[in-house]
């Protein structure tokens, strides 16, 4: 079993290319994995965690930038580091630090994620929790930022030829001002892989 860390990194998340901006703040035992961090992300967000996901960082020991991910054998020139083997301790190391965050290469939704905060763990809260945010995550697959501009412009207009057919592909509504950090559950990071890859 793994060891608690008494230490706790508190990231902002910001989905860039958006305005007004979307973002979460959230706070992560030390001891995560990027696979561990990318699920917290995915749930603080509310994607579905139906696409490919990507780190892009530098390597603070070697100023080298590196790719975090999910490998793929077909692509042998482009290196992917597995992100359930690599700790984020090992790349956060200063408070400002921040990394890209790629969801959904078709979509690509590129975040800022920004370590804000090294935090000792308070007694009795469970982590990883969401304590703040603004804004609902943009519907999965409405085609990125361009496409979600077009999609709200779409829902809120009654006169526009796409408000009805939008509207019922996001079933029914949707308010792009709602976020309330309270709603979100965080899945545990083993499962979603064990669901992901179909092995521990």
């Amino acid at each position: 079993m793994r060891k608690k860390s008494n230490l706790i990194y508190q990231f902002k998340i910001t989905l860039k290319d958006i305005k007004p901006p979307i973002w979460r703040r959230i706070q992560v035992p030390k001891t995560y994995t990027f696979w561990e961090l990318h699920v917290a992300i995915q749930d603080a967000m509310g994607w579905y965690d139906c696409h490919l996901h990507e780190f892009k960082l530098i390597n603070p020991l070697t100023d080298t930038e590196i790719n975090i991910g999910i490998p793929d054998e077909e692509y042998e020139d482009y290196e992917v580091l597995p992100s359930w083997k690599q700790k984020i301790a090992n790349y956060f190391i200063l408070e400002n630090q921040g990394v890209n965050y790629i969801y959904d290469f078709g979509d690509y939704w590129k975040h800022r994620i920004t370590l804000e905060k090294m935090l000792p763990r308070e007694k009795n809260i469970t982590y990883p929790r969401c304590i703040e945010g603004r804004r609902a995550c943009p519907p999965e697959d409405c085609g990125g930022p361009d496409n979600y501009n077009d999609f709200l412009e779409s829902i809120r207009n009654p006169n526009d030829e796409q408000h009805e057919e939008m509207l019922e592909w996001v079933g029914g509504e949707f308010d792009s001002e709602h976020f309330d950090p309270n709603e979100v559950t965080f899945d545990n990071p083993a499962e979603r892989f064990k669901i992901a890859f179909g092995k521990k």
